[in-house]
């Protein structure tokens, strides 16, 4: 059956980010995710994390000066430096809140530069990161992201993933596949879910359009939980939609409990 864990970027974010380990867990999350740790301490979000009996299932490597509109370095070859900095930067987090995945956003395409060498920079920097983190026994994700939301992410379908996976090389590097960018890249999810399963780690979703809740909009989720079952998909999908009112409102969807039943 489907486990779900809350996007806590996302969901409770009325609540100081502190607080929202136990609203996640008094809402029936036993899991939880954000997109980057890196602004709180160390020591604080793990005793969170033991106190309300939370898995972290990921986050995200240092990906640049978000706040100014930066998705990620990986694809910059002036930045080689400080995306490797990163990668330990982001293996300390994890391995203090035992976080066994870290995803890596690959960034906006730059228009001035020649697509050839952000491809070039981008796969030395995954064989780096992916052989980084296999040494802790940590997995490494890559996720397409769909080019209305961030226009230019240079990842954004499913098989430019699955290429860039083959030509790392490196079997610690696994696909992220995030429904909601996905339904508007490319839809066929059910297919394309199964067709790479074995490549995929980690699931997100919410619905299109609006990236709300689950039935708020055209993606039939009952379905897609039951097919994942079905083809045996055994990783965490983490919620990362912005509720329509507030979270606790948008649980209304309650997959928590309707697909344990």
């Amino acid at each position: 059956m489907p486990r779900f864990a809350a996007n806590l970027t996302m969901l409770f974010n009325e609540l100081p980010f502190a607080e929202r380990f136990a609203a996640a867990k008094a809402a029936g999350f036993s899991a939880v995710e954000y997109l980057f740790p890196y602004d709180f301490d160390k020591a604080m979000l793990r005793e969170q994390l033991v106190r309300h009996g939370l898995t972290q299932v990921l986050h995200n490597l240092p990906a640049g000066n978000w706040a100014a509109g930066e998705r990620g370095i990986a694809i910059l070859r002036d930045r080689v430096t400080e995306f490797r900095d990163g990668v330990f930067r982001a293996i300390d987090y994890a391995k203090a809140l035992d976080c066994r995945q870290l995803n890596c956003l690959v960034g906006i395409a730059p228009a001035d530069i020649d697509p050839r060498d952000l491809d070039e920079v981008l796969i030395a920097n995954l064989r780096f990161a992916a052989t980084a983190l296999a040494a802790e026994n940590i997995k490494l994700l890559i996720e397409p992201i769909n080019t209305l939301d961030i226009p230019g992410f240079f990842l954004n379908r499913t098989e430019q993933a699955v290429r860039l996976i083959s030509e790392v090389r490196s079997d610690n590097l696994f696909l992220q596949y995030d429904i909601y960018h996905m339904q508007i890249m490319e839809g066929d999810l059910a297919r394309t879910m199964e067709k790479h399963l074995p490549r995929i780690a980690h699931i997100q979703l919410a619905d299109n359009p609006g990236r709300h809740e689950p039935s708020t909009g055209e993606i039939n989720y009952p379905f897609l939980f039951r097919h994942l079952d079905a083809i045996g998909y055994g990783g965490w999908i983490g919620c990362e939609y912005k509720p329509r009112t507030t979270t606790l409102e948008g649980l209304s969807w309650h997959a928590i409990q309707a697909f344990e039943t």
